[in-house]
């Protein structure tokens, strides 16, 4: 795996691209209007931010001081926007519903301090001694008076959706607490519906944020990807529309294309001791490639969109 030091925040600023470009991928219908400069932005995931001791791979602690580099470093990035792929948070040893809500309000003050548009999707994590609603009510997503847990917006190239797998197979919100299943993470109908329709309204080529893959992923013997995956992508490959899916949940590294569609599944950054074990990433998607600068234990990639 390609290491990279936070030095390379000085490097950020040759991964921007001048002039403007005419966004064209074979594999989806675009609008002749969708001429553009490259699409940049931040990717973090599965910070799992609590005041607790390290856990097997997770120094929970660290995560603060990491989402403080991360910030640090992505502010001189030149982004578009900034995006955060859930399990912001985590809980204590022993659930306490106002120490919980104490370490997500922490780790998004940290977050809120990044100078740009910032979202969240929501992890299962974030559900685990606190209702998704709690979790909503005290993080920030830009444009929102309240935050959703799933809601979409606008670029000046594409359309980018974020999805919420955190229900059971009934539609039924997630709550560990009151014993959710994690491994049974479903995209419920109604939801499956307004993804439907903002596709099809979508007059832009679309990006997707889901925590939970939508595409089988298993690890270990768990199962994490979305229980109905194989629905959410017969959408998507109906509208043509649908460039790529970007994914938390597993702290692993993975890169599909499936049906013309790129399925991107980011490291976690909870994982290992220290500042020298952060992972975030930068995502650029110009006329021809999208490209990963990955930072620390992060990834680079790049794969064409044809």
């Amino acid at each position: 795996m390609k290491q990279a030091s936070i030095s390379r925040r000085s490097s950020l600023k040759l991964f921007a691209l001048s002039g403007t470009t005419v966004l064209a991928m074979p594999s989806v219908l675009w609008s002749a209007k969708n001429v553009v400069k490259p699409l940049r932005f931040g990717i973090i995931t599965d910070s799992h931010y609590a005041d607790r001791e390290p856990a097997g791979t997770r120094f929970y602690r660290d995560a603060l001081p990491k989402m403080k580099e991360a910030i640090e470093a992505l502010n001189e990035g030149q982004l578009d926007f900034l995006i955060h792929l859930g399990d912001f948070k985590d809980q204590g040893a022993e659930a306490n519903q106002q120490e919980t809500l104490k370490y997500l309000q922490e780790i998004e003050t940290v977050f809120q301090t990044y100078n740009g548009d910032g979202y969240h999707a929501l992890g299962n994590h974030d559900v685990d001694s606190i209702r998704k609603t709690d979790f909503l009510n005290t993080i920030k997503n830009t444009g929102q008076k309240q935050a959703k847990s799933y809601y979409s917006f606008e670029t000046s190239a594409f359309v980018c959706v974020v999805l919420d797998a955190n229900y059971d197979a009934e539609g039924t919100d997630h709550f560990y607490a009151e014993g959710a299943d994690w491994e049974d993470a479903n995209i419920p109908q109604e939801e499956l519906r307004w993804f439907k329709q903002t596709l099809s309204q979508a007059q832009k080529p679309v990006l997707v944020f889901c925590h939970h893959p939508l595409y089988p992923f298993y690890k270990e013997g768990s199962k994490f990807h979305v229980t109905n995956h194989q629905e959410v992508q017969e959408v998507m490959e109906a509208s043509q529309k649908v460039v790529a899916c970007f994914h938390g949940h597993v702290h692993k590294e993975e890169f599909k294309t499936i049906k013309g569609i790129h399925y991107i599944t980011q490291l976690g950054m909870v994982d290992y001791e220290g500042l020298e074990n952060n992972s975030f990433s930068i995502v650029e998607l110009d006329e021809a490639h999208l490209k990963i600068q990955g930072f620390k234990r992060a990834s680079d990639y790049k794969t064409p969109l044809k």
